[in-house]
């Protein structure tokens, strides 16, 4: 086992975070998971990370780029390893982000209820779990893998972004059976996304600007998206 294996966190790849509310159980402490494809990840992700950090008293925030996402079992996906070293290249500088492998190195199809099952276990009570997402994602929350049960795990947070107006969410939460505890909140309006990206560099346009330097180099160097 190499060395940079062996010195891995159990949640998060630093390990800062593992023994978050162990040593203090009588504060509580909120924990924002922010799951996604990350392919690749890009400002509006971490802007989103970083506002929600802020407005919602995150003591941190920990990226789960995806493995073998289910609603994309029809399409092409760029290989994890990359997806991951993406999103670690682009959290390095914050010190209150950090990324897991935890979905990248779980076999088979990777469902949210799985993650934050087991996140739930392994943090004591005084943790709480804020899964953020976007509000075009919460519309369609409800129809997610066991959904009812998604719903007691985690406080859900919900950006909105250009084209997804928040009354959507909050209308399609109003008619589902299943309530969660569901926060909306608004971020600059930076209407970059990953689809937008891919398409950019299929067609030999730049991304600078767009994504983190170290990640557009990775792209770059790794001729990501390229058709």
């Amino acid at each position: 086992m190499s060395e940079a294996v062996m010195q891995r966190g159990v949640v998060s790849e630093s390990g800062r975070f593992d023994r978050l509310g162990q040593l203090d159980p009588g504060r509580e402490y909120r924990l924002g998971i922010m799951g996604g494809t990350f392919d690749p990840i890009h400002l509006g992700h971490l802007v989103c990370a970083e506002q929600a950090r802020e407005q919602f008293d995150l003591a941190a925030v920990i990226f789960i780029p995806t493995g073998q996402p289910a609603w994309k079992l029809d399409r092409h996906v760029t290989g994890s390893e990359d997806r991951l070293e993406m999103v670690r290249l682009a959290v390095a500088g914050n010190p209150a982000f950090d990324v897991s492998r935890l979905e990248t190195d779980r076999p088979g199809v990777t469902y949210t209820v799985d993650t934050l099952a087991w996140l739930r276990d392994y943090y004591p009570d005084n943790v709480k779990l804020y899964f953020i997402t976007g509000t075009d994602a919460i519309i369609q929350l409800f129809q997610w893998r066991s959904a009812d049960r998604l719903a007691k795990l985690a406080s859900f947070i919900a950006a909105s972004r250009p084209g997804y107006e928040p009354e959507a969410a909050l209308a399609a939460h109003e008619r589902s059976a299943v309530k969660f505890d569901l926060h909306l909140f608004e971020v600059p309006a930076l209407a970059i996304s990953s689809t937008d990206l891919r398409r950019r560099r299929a067609a030999g346009r730049s991304v600078r600007y767009l994504v983190p330097e170290p990640v557009e180099k990775f792209i770059v160097d790794r001729q990501l998206y390229r058709s």
